[in-house]
């Protein structure tokens, strides 16, 4: 079981530990007067236009224990076969452009705490038919269909719970 966790994570992607920043924007309103943010249009909340982070499709599971689909929440699965947008960086590959196939990871692996990132920090993307990416280093937004499919080697190793059929890769 460990190794199952382990391995596919190695395979797949690093560690992937970010800290929230709080952006200059949420400053300023937090400092501007009640009435002003009251008068200020309401905008649409990001999951309802269907932006979704890393930190939704986050789930409760032991470091190292089995994947049961049992341990996804309700909101997780209620994203199943929804078209999403969501950032992360590309895994990196030899190809440079022309990719029809990649894993979507939350961070870009630079931290120094090294590999044993959880399944649910990588995404499986396939390139909707007709459609390619390019390789960056750079954060990307992906929007396509998600889907909760699990992908294993033949000898029952998991290396990924998530796929998304993508439409375009920015």
């Amino acid at each position: 079981m460990q190794r199952q966790n382990t391995l596919s994570c190695v395979f797949l992607l690093g560690l992937s530990l970010a800290a929230p920043l709080l952006s200059q924007s949420a400053v300023l309103r937090a400092q501007e007067p009640a009435s002003a943010a009251e008068d200020r249009p309401r905008r649409v909340l990001p999951k309802a236009k269907g932006d979704i982070s890393f930190d939704d499709i986050k789930f409760d599971i032991e470091k190292g224990g089995e994947f049961d689909r049992k341990l996804l929440t309700k909101e997780i699965e209620a994203l199943n076969k929804k078209t999403v947008r969501i950032r992360g960086y590309i895994y990196p590959t030899f190809q440079q452009s022309g990719i029809k196939e990649f894993v979507l990871v939350r961070d870009n692996m630079e931290c120094c705490f090294g590999p044993g990132a959880a399944i649910y920090d990588c995404i499986r993307v396939e390139m909707e038919k007709g459609r390619t990416a390019d390789y960056t280093t750079r954060p990307v937004s992906v929007k396509g269909k998600f889907e909760i499919e699990e992908l294993r080697l033949p000898d029952g190793l998991l290396l990924a719970i998530y796929k998304l059929t993508a439409v375009e890769v920015k």
